[in-house]
Parts: C-alpha cells; structure tokens; sequence
C-alpha cells in the first residue's frame, strides 16, 4: 500500500463527510419550516430523490474512470458536492431548490464514494486490500461521528449555516486533492474510447452477485433503522435532540474503532467471510437487542453491538468484489455504489411502513425484519464461498 496516497484518500473522505454529515441535525428543521404540514413526506422524497438518482449514476461514473482516470473523477464530484450544499443553503424556503440540491447531490455521490474504492483497489495488492478498505470505512466514520455535532453546533448560528460551511469543507477538500491527490489508474491501464461500456450487470455474475446482493441487504436493514431511530426513541423514552447526536456520535465512533483497528490490523486475505458472518451474527444481536430498549442507555447499547457488526461487515464486502471482480475496479465499485443506493431508497420506505405496526413487539417491528434479515443473510456468504470455491475449481483444470 502507497502510505502517502492512501493519507491523502483518507483525509479526502473524512473532510468530505464531515461536510455530509454537518447536515444531519438541520436539514428537517428547515424542510420543516417551508413546509409544516408535508414535513416528513418531503424528507422522505428528499432522501429516496438522492439514493435514486446515485443508483442510476454511480456505475456510469466508475465506467467513465476506468476510461480517464480516477483523479478527474473525483475532482467532478467534489466540486459537485459543493455547489449541492450551497444550493440548500440558499434555498430558503423553496422546495423546488432543495430537491435539486438534493438531486445533485446524488449526481455526484458516485463520483467521490464509488471512484475513491476503486483508487483505493488501484493503489492496494490484494493481500492488503481489507486493510485499505478498512481505511476508507474508519475515514468515512470519523467524519460521520464529527459532522453531525458539528452542524449541532453551527445551527446556533443559523440553520442555513451547517449547508455553507459543508460547502465550504468540500470546497477546501477539492484543493487538496487537486493539489495532492496523483492518478492511480496508468494510461495503459484505462479502458479504450473505442470499447464498448461494460455494463453494471455484466459484474453482477458467478461468485460476486451473493455478494453485492448482501452489500444491499446490510443498506437496507440499516437504512430502515436510521429512518425510524428517532421516532423510536421519541415514543419510548422521550428522546431529545442532543440525545439523537448522541446515538450517531456512538454509532459511528465505534464503526471508525472497528475498521481502524479490527479490520485493518487483524483480517487477512481470505478470512474475510469468516469475519462478515461474525458481523452478521453480530448485527442481528444488535437489531434484537434494540426491541427491548426502554431507555436511553440500552439504545446505546444496542446500537454499539450492531455496530460492531456493521464495521466488520462493509469493508470485507467490498474488499472481497475488488479482489474478485472481473471487470474494471470501477464498474465493480460503481455496482457496490449503486446496491448501496438501492438499499437507502427502498429500506426507509419498509422502515416507517413496519413502524406504524405494533404487532407483538410494540413500536421494534423493524428491528425484528432487520434481525431476521441479517441472520438469513449468512446463507449469502455461504453462497459466496461455495460459488467461489467451485470456480477456483473450475479454472484450476
């Protein structure tokens, strides 16, 4: 692993993120304020409006960086990122402006989270590739756990403050880049103009479609709890906002512990199942335990096994499709992208669907699909490795 560059990937994510999630606190506030009565509803379309439009586009731009490069790439999409939070910031109270804020948003979503996995896969052999990605997960985490306090923190200020200062974050991360960041992709390494574009379906065959199929399950089982944590909270122990900031800071402060430490020090090449059923085993646990909580404490809990189960899981996932893949890293990548997004516009959608039923288990119905889901998914990883082994097999003759 080229240690420079991947310090300079690292500090690219996490400023980034940290950006993305000054947001967080502010951002229903303030749909709340153009619209009282429709609040939740355009929430919603906003969040599914950005998931969509980065399913459809995050394969087109890891194809596009197969042909010219990473570095083009992500310099787009960080300056796309930019002119979205300025958008919102400036929106007002008009609606229309926010969902192109949030449109664009999505645009260029693929062009930075999907494309830096691939210049990550282009810079690591694959016997460190878990710990690269590992990387890239706690990067991700760290700027997860800060953004939102911060932006907690700026909304004193004003609400529109958090979207300015995530522009200006990104902003300041693309001149960076453009002054640091190298190209990983060699010329002769890129795919020819004249070469016809690969598909994203082409990479979801063999081995790799149990694991891309998981990547959107661990999305959407994850995506389901994020969207109906605080209406949880609020029904069974009167949760405040500094408490919410509280659960995410948790939640991603044990996710950066984890790839940082776990998964970049102890997983090696081909352990990788092994420790994605452990996180499974681990998230269901979690998702389990969180039916029961009736205080703010025993959320945290809960929310710290699942997370333990999280981090494990996503690093090896998209280790194992780069070291895997039979088409370019930036198309497997794209993929993985895209399933990522399909899980976040379809799992807040079955989340607060399942929440307004209190079958059995009162206001945990959610929690108990997503349990249920993460325990049947081990029969995806054993899908995996048997697919796998039959092909190592196959080309062995």
């Amino acid at each position: 692993m080229k240690n420079s560059r991947m310090i300079i990937v690292m500090a690219i994510l996490m400023i980034t993120f940290i950006g993305f999630g000054i947001i967080i606190p502010v951002m229903p506030e303030i749909i709340q304020k153009a619209d009282p009565t429709g609040a939740e509803l355009h929430t919603g379309r906003m969040l599914a409006l950005y998931s969509a439009v980065s399913f459809l586009l995050s394969p087109l731009w890891g194809n596009l960086s197969d042909r010219i490069g990473r570095r083009k790439i992500i310099l787009t999409g960080l300056i796309g990122f930019s002119v979205s939070f300025l958008l919102f910031g400036l929106a007002g109270e008009s609606l229309t402006m926010m969902y192109i804020s949030r449109a664009l948003g999505g645009l260029f979503s693929g062009a930075v989270a999907s494309v830096i996995v691939a210049y990550v896969a282009d810079i690591t052999p694959p016997e460190q590739r878990t710990k690269g990605m590992g990387l890239v997960g706690m990067s991700i985490g760290l700027g997860f756990t800060i953004g939102p306090g911060v932006g907690g923190l700026l909304s004193v200020v004003s609400l529109n403050t958090p979207f300015f200062t995530a522009a200006i974050f990104t902003l300041l991360t693309f001149v960076m880049a453009f002054i640091k960041l190298q190209e990983s992709l060699p010329p002769e390494q890129r795919k020819k103009a004249s070469e016809k574009a690969v598909s994203r379906w082409k990479a979801f065959q063999g081995p790799l479609k149990y694991l891309y199929v998981l990547a959107f399950f661990v999305t959407f089982t994850l995506a389901g709890m994020e969207a109906t944590l605080q209406f949880f909270g609020m029904r069974r122990f009167d949760v405040t906002p500094r408490q919410v900031g509280l659960l995410f800071f948790v939640v991603g402060l044990v996710g950066a512990l984890v790839q940082g430490g776990v998964v970049r020090r102890m997983i090696k090449k081909g352990q990788e199942p092994l420790f994605i059923s452990a996180g499974l085993i681990f998230s269901a646990v979690g998702f389990f335990m969180l039916i029961f909580a009736h205080s703010l404490w025993w959320t945290i809990l809960s929310l710290v096994v699942f997370g333990i189960g999280n981090s494990l899981i996503r690093p090896c996932v998209t280790s194992l499709i780069t070291q895997k893949t039979t088409v370019g890293q930036g198309v497997a990548s794209g993929l993985s992208s895209s399933m990522d997004s399909f899980g976040r516009i379809l799992g807040p959608l079955l989340g607060s669907i399942l929440f307004t039923y209190e079958i059995g288990y009162e206001l945990g119905l959610p929690y108990l699909v997503g349990g249920i889901l993460c325990a049947l998914a081990l029969l995806l990883v054993l899908g995996f490795v048997r697919a796998d082994q039959h092909r190592q097999l196959a080309a062995s003759k």
